[in-house]
Formats: C-alpha cells, structure tokens, sequence
C-alpha cells in the first residue's frame, strides 16, 4: 500500500471547513471565545494567513497518520515491511502480499467503518491531550466541551473520508 496524497490533501481540508461551521458565531463560537476568555479585540491581531497555512500543514500531517488509525490493510505492511522480498512482487512474499490485498484490501472500507475509528481516536487521543492542557490551563467543562466536541466530529469525518476513499 501507498498512501493516496490526493486523499490526504482533501482529508486536510476537512478540519479547516469544520472549523469555519463549528467555531462560527451563530454555532458554537460565542461559546468558545467566552470560555476561552476570547474577544473581537484579541482576534484583530492575529496574522489569519499564518495561523491558517500553519493550520492547514497541521490538519495534513494528521491526515496523513488517519490513514494509518482507519485502514486495516496498513498493519500487513507494518508486520511484514523488513521481512525479505516485501518489495519484491516476484517473490514469495511479494506474491503472498499481492494475493492478501486482492482478496481482502477492500474488507472495512467503507466512511461507516472510517468515521467510527476516527470518532474512537478523537475520544482517546484528542480528548486526553486537550482535557490534560485545558485543565492546567485552568480552563473550564464547556471549553473542553466545545474544543473536543469539535476534534471528535472531525476526526470522525476526516477517518470516514479516508478510510472509503483510499
């Protein structure tokens, strides 16, 4: 398997879309600069275009490791990767490789399976390390509500995009 970068591209667009819904005003964004002690004269000196391209490299790199949370098919590489002939279609292993994938490359590729286990790592991976810093942060329930609420759909979206496109 190789990764799809097409798929990666566009599955990094989805935090940066879900952001411009979830972080608006009229959804939860009056929520969110409240808790995070947010106002309109602190945003106005922001640079948008750094922290959007920044944003924008960051939601790619996690793209990129989704791949590796909602494709299955990804754990045969990582198992047999140093074994020797692995890159070669020619070889046993090669061939046994091939013969895997053609029979069972497309088994849990579907957005249902994707989203479930990009929801899963949103719980598991998102919310312990945004509930960790929110509470040293002296933040409250309704900051990390809204900040992993968001985190978990996306990650939801961004595994199902993934995991039925790849």
């Amino acid at each position: 398997m190789k990764p799809n970068f097409v798929i990666i591209l566009i599955a990094a667009l989805i935090p940066m879309i879900m952001g411009f819904i979830w972080y608006n005003p009229k959804v939860f964004g009056k929520a969110w600069m409240k808790a995070a002690d947010i106002n309109e004269e602190k945003m106005k000196g922001a640079n948008m275009g750094v922290i959007f391209g920044v944003s924008l490299l960051l939601s790619f790199f996690l793209a990129f490791s989704m791949q590796f949370v909602v494709i299955h098919q990804w754990h045969l590489n990582s198992i047999l990767l140093n074994e020797e002939g692995f890159n070669d279609p020619n070889s046993e292993l090669g061939k046994y490789v091939a013969a895997f994938m053609e029979k069972y490359g497309h088994n849990f590729r579907t957005f249902k399976h994707g989203a479930l286990h990009g929801t899963l790592a949103g719980i598991t991976i998102a919310l312990p390390i945004l509930g960790t810093n929110a509470l040293f942060e002296r933040k409250g329930f309704k900051y990390i509500a809204v900040n992993v609420g968001y985190w978990i759909v996306t990650m939801a979206l961004m595994g199902g995009f993934i995991c039925a496109c790849s």
